[in-house]
């Protein structure tokens, strides 16, 4: 069983060219294989850092704790070095690599992670399986990777991602944002096949609940101020629908 561990975490942000502000202060988390643990929280409450600074993030720098994926310290991997580890992550914003296709960025991809290159035909059925179960076009296989992509597409290209490399443990940041409904509907069976055919270990960060209809936590977690305030069932969720994060923004002013 894969066990991903965040002990004691606080980390910088650079927000000038010689100023960094602390944003986390002091994360404890554990994640075991199969399960889902959605991270909420107001803006600015330190959950995209969080994913980033573990993620390796060059504006990001953790300055206490530690980061384990099944016992190995990734904060002492490069970047690269914790994608093979198994450590994955979908970005809120995704970037465009014009010049560069899906296709060859993918299957180059899953050469770095599995150890060696799969055979063409092997890995063009894989991929086009797997964009057909997206509704993402075979056509966008030829094309720069996010060139043109609309949101939801990108976000779709995430899961792809998600789906085609099979991590140990998967960080998805906002997946859910700028998604309609049946787009989010498309994204969510993505992650929920991941996770069955792979067992893996999922942190879910969102601002709003409606994605968990779809994608079940068995954890939820409320992140303010930098740091976990309280964690719960997925009737925590409910909770922050209904009352929303202003209880945990005042007491993390008052700390």
């Amino acid at each position: 069983m894969t066990k991903f561990e965040i002990r004691g975490v606080r980390a910088d942000v650079l927000i000038g060219a010689d100023e960094r502000e602390e944003i986390l202060k002091g994360v404890d988390l554990t994640i075991n294989s199969g399960e889902t643990h959605a991270i909420m929280g107001p803006n600015g409450s330190g959950k995209s850092t969080l994913a980033y600074a573990v993620a390796g993030h060059p504006k990001y720098e953790i300055t206490a704790g530690e980061v384990l994926l099944d016992g190995e310290n990734v904060l002492e991997m490069s970047v690269d070095e914790r994608a093979r580890a198994g450590l994955f992550l979908a970005m809120q914003y995704p970037v465009e690599v014009p010049g560069v296709s899906m296709s060859n960025f993918l299957r180059s991809s899953v050469t770095a992670v599995r150890g060696e290159a799969p055979k063409l035909r092997q890995f063009s059925k894989e991929l086009q399986g797997t964009m057909k179960d997206l509704s993402i076009e075979s056509s966008f296989a030829a094309r720069g990777v996010n060139e043109g992509f609309s949101g939801g597409e990108k976000k779709r290209h995430e899961i792809l991602q998600l789906e085609l490399l099979k991590p140990k443990m998967a960080i998805l940041d906002e997946t859910d944002s700028g998604l309609d409904v049946d787009a989010l509907k498309v994204v969510s069976e993505g992650i929920n096949r991941a996770k069955a055919n792979t067992d893996v270990g999922i942190m879910l960060i969102t601002h709003y609940t409606r994605i968990l209809n779809y994608v079940k936590p068995d954890f939820v977690h409320v992140f303010a101020d930098g740091r976990i305030a309280e964690s719960g069932g997925p009737e925590l969720a409910d909770q922050l629908e209904n009352e929303g994060y202003e209880r945990f923004v005042k007491a993390g002013a008052e700390q």
